[in-house]
């Protein structure tokens, strides 16, 4: 029943059929031919959507719209500038310092994307970057939020793997930092080379003391998430909600900027979101489950073990089928399709889960800038203006310090576990 499922699902993918839907019809097609009913896939579909942690998503998704909305992301960009903003290309560095700040509220990279992007690409335009760096700069830094707790991808990892959320978040913050590093870096470089200009906010230390003021509410969101999982006050659930009622009283007490117009916005932007992710769960655990009735993650875990000699070529070889898998597939559905059986591979190894974790978010993360499926590429292209072509050769460093990055975490265990 596995190899019509997979040959169905890859022909289906072939044809532009959106994932969710091809991973369906790779499992109606199977369990037709196997000549069973199919009402089990109708249970499959019914059973992930019980499950009280699954709640974290729509209720983080919710508070990053909230937040993100209204002046908040003026405060950003200018703490941003006020940081950065002497430094040659100062401007793609503020994309980078708020993607950094914004991936702790949002926890979505396509949120980022498209929030910095339509804030900052034109500006960036008008000062003479070129189109294809612009966009390129964005569509690579807006990725380091999926890494900044609350992170959607690594809940979804720690769901399907069993893995601690909490420790997981924790983990994803140094990754996170030297992405952000190293990305600043190679914007630094090209902006030397191509002699962009600085672009510093007026109004010195006075103006920053005004901004960080406004922003600090915002930016205290991911202190309060991670201290109050790691202290074991509340569960990842229970945080979730409360960084709802918390955005709530930011958005509307602090800044009192949030209408009943934005509410709707924002709950229509969650609906949209959570109804997408929670198709790609529903049709992704019954591909699991027929993994997992036939057996293939063990298969596949005894192939490996007799298959490569040494850890470090395990670890290779997952790298390189993440990243061929990540440039056709969307980051969630890639977690929950290979979460499980990158788990059970990685157990042959010794591997730690949370570690696996970090490698794969990092490594399906460049998918999202990488043709032909990537989102935050297309998001970013699209807002510059410009071809794709231009956006991918500028993106070139971005790929260098992101295939780093995942070397050093994928052979430094310490970097994730520290």
């Amino acid at each position: 029943m596995t190899a019509p499922l997979i040959w169905i699902f890859l022909v289906l993918l072939a044809i532009a059929v959106p994932v969710a839907h091809a991973m369906l019809g790779g499992v109606a097609a199977a369990l037709w031919l196997d000549g069973k009913p199919m009402a089990v896939m109708v249970q499959r579909l019914y059973t992930p959507t019980q499950s009280f942690p699954m709640l974290a998503i729509p209720f983080f998704i919710m508070a990053g719209s909230l937040m993100m909305s209204g002046k908040f992301g003026v405060y950003l960009v200018n703490i941003a500038r006020l940081m950065v903003g002497n430094f040659k290309g100062g401007l793609g560095q503020v994309s980078i310092i708020g993607s950094v700040m914004f991936g702790g509220v949002s926890g979505s990279a396509v949120a980022d994307a498209s929030a910095l992007g339509n804030a900052l690409i034109p500006v960036q335009k008008a000062e003479g970057y070129p189109g294809g760096f612009a966009a390129a700069i964005n569509s690579a830094s807006s990725t380091v939020s999926v890494l900044i707790p609350p992170s959607i991808p690594l809940i979804l990892y720690g769901l399907v793997s069993n893995v601690s959320i909490i420790d997981l978040f924790v983990a994803g913050i140094v990754p996170g930092l030297m992405l952000g590093i190293g990305m600043f870096t190679a914007v630094w470089l090209v902006a030397m080379a191509k002699n962009l200009p600085r672009s510093p906010l007026a109004g010195g230390f006075r103006a920053f003391r005004t901004q960080i003021f406004g922003a600090i509410p915002a930016l205290l969101m991911p202190v309060f998430v991670i201290g109050t999982l790691r202290f074991g006050i509340a569960t990842p659930t229970e945080v979730s909600v409360m960084a709802v009622a918390y955005a709530l009283v930011v958005s509307g007490l602090v800044y009192r900027d949030l209408n009943l117009r934005g509410l709707w916005d924002a709950a229509v932007e969650t609906a949209l979101m959570t109804g997408a992710v929670m198709f790609i769960i529903m049709a992704s655990s019954t591909i699991q489950w027929v993994l997992t009735a036939e057996r293939v993650p063990q298969s596949l875990g005894l192939w490996v073990g007799a298959t490569f000699s040494e850890p470090w070529m395990v670890i290779l070889a997952l790298n390189l089928v993440m990243l061929v898998v990540g440039a056709f597939l969307d980051l969630p559905a890639a977690v929950l399709l290979l979460g499980p059986l990158f788990v059970t591979i990685g157990n042959t190894i010794g591997m730690d889960p949370v570690q696996l974790g970090l490698i794969m978010v990092v490594n399906l993360s460049i998918g999202l800038y990488t043709p032909p499926v990537g989102t935050t590429l297309f998001i970013s292209t699209a807002i510059a203006r410009c071809r794709i072509g231009e956006t991918v050769r500028a993106l070139i460093p971005f790929y260098l310090v992101a295939i780093i990055v995942l070397a050093l975490i994928s052979y430094v265990p310490a970097l994730t576990l520290y």
